[in-house]
């Protein structure tokens, strides 16, 4: 229970992002888009209104497995929370980061899908994106946070703060034949 108590009693407030009607807001991160010279910008948005092609794209280039856009439109109409990561150049738009997380909208939120375009990594965006996901999530007054992470990103997460589960349980996990 200090682990959590911890994440989320830092000395930065948690209380909500003040949004436009958009949900949109630029970040307040400690990191740059890699053309920030050419006054790109980069921004966060709440807005599910995706495009599913663009999302593929980015799980594309970091070497996902392609999903059904169905099953995709599906997971993001159905999530408690979704935060995409943008970098505005001019008049175009490009998503380059995405998380999404899903809750009982009481206690407990599991985070899922994050991904930031590998043009993008390294630069500090992907912890941006993991904190405005885990702002918002303690702004619906959720205290427990939990992710599945694979082998290559569990420094990244164990970085932000997280940690095998303390107790030692194991997930258990139930596949169809």
């Amino acid at each position: 229970m200090g682990f959590w108590k911890s994440l989320f009693s830092s000395s930065e407030s948690s209380a909500p992002s003040q949004l436009t009607h958009s949900d949109e807001y630029f970040a307040e991160a400690n990191a740059e888009a890699p053309n920030s010279s050419t006054g790109s910008r980069i921004f966060f948005s709440t807005s599910r209104e995706i495009d599913l092609y663009e999302l593929e794209e980015l799980c594309d280039a970091v070497g996902w497995s392609r999903r059904p856009i169905r099953k995709v439109r599906k997971a993001i109409q159905h999530s408690f929370i979704v935060v995409s990561m943008w970098e505005q150049q001019s008049n175009r738009r490009r998503l380059i980061g995405f998380s999404r997380a899903t809750s009982d909208h009481a206690f407990n939120a599991t985070i899922w899908d994050v991904v930031v375009h590998p043009d993008y990594q390294g630069k500090g965006l992907g912890k941006a994106l993991m904190q405005q996901l885990i702002k918002k999530l303690r702004s619906e007054d959720i205290s427990n946070v939990t992710l599945f992470a694979d082998p290559q990103v569990v420094d990244f997460y164990r970085n932000l703060g997280f940690m095998p589960d303390p107790e030692g349980i194991k997930g258990m996990f139930w596949y169809p034949d």
